[in-house]
């Protein structure tokens, strides 16, 4: 199984933790980091998510986020497929969203990710009825289901 995470996941552990749902997020995305080093799931990673990790200000939190991403990827999509990512993003974009999320899904896509996973709401919205965008928990709901 192929998931991608987008850059919300990753740095959600770095959010105020006193809120129940950032916690709980927070909890599930470690989880799943866990099932990815475990080699359990496979971790789908991209030429935007190393783009917008490079602009973290938070250089302690940059550089944990790209060793994880490297040192666990099974699959990456490089800047070279980028006319085909943004061929798939076009209209993803027409149906309002953002332009950097819609390139996040469209390498979920091309990749052929079972799961993408984000903790957007405004993202989670978005459903072609193909790919489930998903957050942390539901994501290990759906697992905990299918096992």
């Amino acid at each position: 199984m192929k998931i991608y995470l987008d850059n919300c996941c990753y740095n959600r552990p770095y959010d105020d933790q006193s809120q129940i749902r950032i916690s709980l997020e927070t909890q599930a995305k470690l989880y799943i980091q866990n099932l990815v080093k475990d080699k359990q799931i496979e971790l789908v990673t991209s030429y935007i998510l190393e783009y917008e990790n490079g602009k973290n200000k938070f250089g302690k939190r940059k550089q944990v986020i790209a060793e994880f991403m490297e040192t666990n990827e099974s699959y990456y999509v490089g800047v070279e497929r980028d006319s085909d990512v943004a061929k798939i993003a076009e209209p993803i974009m027409q149906t309002g969203v953002k332009e950097k999320d819609a390139f996040h899904v469209a390498c979920a896509i091309l990749a052929k990710c079972d799961y993408f996973i984000t903790t957007d709401d405004r993202l989670l919205k978005y459903q072609d009825g193909g790919l489930p965008l998903v957050t942390p928990e539901e994501f290990i709901r759906r697992m905990e289901v299918g096992r």
